[in-house]
């Protein structure tokens, strides 16, 4: 279906999600499905091929992030990436001393983190976990205030927040955890090729990222570690992956995954300005537009491609029904933690009232967008907002909330 101005409908604001796969993707992949199916663990020639295969695009996604390529393992995605990194750590580092206990988080990380971090607290850990400020950032005070001694084993704090886009201050949050003896991860799923990354820079330990969010397949992720760091493993069997990721390897997904990583080292600098360009474009139109709308998160440290609102008088999902009638795909926040339909654990954190938290809507960019389609996307979320607020039961409590 096509608009007016030529924009074609429906329109994809629901990049942070997942991404479109890039034709270029498709074509490096298409050939594992049918000429090149050989499992990479077989000695012959079918085997070899698949084999290396994987090791380039080992080479593909090391070289994204400056680290080295055996210091990369491939894994299903981000959630077991960041999984086989808490898990991992948490268990051997007790394991070699008891007193390695304490492991710490913050309020506003992925439920694939959080999760991990609950299982722990089970099994007996001692878990904190860090606040954040109304723009949900973390202060390096609270985490030395938090690590006191040597007791901490592992800290991971996400890089980038999925729902709002505040970046954290990584590379000193892991200073401090070294300080005190403890071990860094970080869960990057948002960051990794969308800007510039060295492991080794920040200074981290661990670093977890995902293919779908960069234009490549879903089902395969990647977990940087750092050489000579000890992991336990948490999937066993015939010990693919160094040990540390038992399974036959998903080779088409990783094919597509180390060619998204190629791409997006490409095209680095041209998406953090022409991204962040549309972003703004998007923000100002829906601000200077829309009455009773306003912007969630004002740090100029967050990533390029996300902007949070909160449209009040309306219920956030009320919302995304509406816009996806009308052509336009979005949502109010993490995918994972709408499928169980719970309130934003990251907007609580930071402070949000009832009215701000229901009305909330997240539009995330992707390299396929169009400023056409922008203008169009807002057109349609204010059509779709005047429609709503004639009907809905919600006040319109912007001037109460400012």
């Amino acid at each position: 279906m096509s608009t007016s101005s030529g924009t074609s409908l429906p329109i994809y604001l629901d990049n942070a999600a997942s991404t479109p796969i890039l034709d270029e993707v498709i074509r490096e992949m298409l050939p594992y499905f049918k000429e090149y199916y050989g499992n990479p663990s077989s000695l012959h020639s079918f085997g070899r091929v698949t084999m290396r295969a994987i090791e380039s695009a080992r080479a593909r996604v090391s070289s994204l992030i400056g680290c080295r390529r055996h210091e990369i393992i491939f894994t299903s995605g981000g959630t077991e990436a960041n999984n086989l990194a808490i898990k991992g750590i948490a268990e051997l580092a007790r394991k070699s001393n008891p007193k390695k206990n304490c492991i710490i988080t913050s309020v506003i990380d992925h439920e694939s983190v959080l999760e991990a971090f609950r299982d722990l607290e089970k099994k007996g850990f001692d878990v904190s976990y860090l606040p954040v400020t109304r723009e949900a950032q973390i202060e390096t005070a609270d985490l030395k205030r938090t690590i006191i001694d040597d007791r901490t084993a592992l800290v991971s704090i996400m890089f980038s927040n999925n729902e709002v886009g505040t970046i954290q201050p990584i590379r000193e949050l892991a200073t401090i955890t070294h300080q005190k003896g403890g071990l860094f991860h970080t869960d990057a799923v948002q960051a990794v090729g969308k800007m510039p990354i060295d492991v080794k820079d920040l200074g981290v330990d661990l670093l977890s990222a995902s293919s779908h969010k960069i234009n490549g397949p879903k089902g395969v992720g990647a977990l940087y570690k750092r050489e000579g760091l000890k992991l336990a493993a948490i999937i066993h069997g015939g010990g693919q992956e160094s040990t540390l990721r038992s399974g036959t390897e998903n080779v088409h997904g990783i094919v597509g995954f180390g060619k998204a990583c190629e791409i997006a080292a490409q095209r680095l600098v041209s998406y953090e300005t022409e991204i962040r360009a549309l972003r703004d474009y998007l923000i100002d139109r829906v601000l200077y537009e829309i009455p009773n709308s306003r912007l969630n998160c004002f740090t100029q440290k967050r990533i390029a491609n996300i902007a949070h609102f909160t449209f009040f008088g309306v219920n956030g999902e009320d919302l995304i029904i509406k816009l996806d009638e009308l052509g336009i795909a979005a949502s109010t926040g993490s995918a994972c933690s709408l499928r169980h339909r719970r309130p934003s654990h990251v907007l609580k954190a930071m402070g949000f009232s009832y009215a701000e938290l229901t009305g909330s809507l997240r539009l995330s960019i992707g390299i396929l967008n169009t400023k056409q389609e922008i203008d169009q996307a807002v057109s349609i979320l204010s059509q779709a907002l005047e429609e709503l607020r004639k009907i809905s039961p919600f006040k319109l409590e912007a001037d109460e909330q400012n």
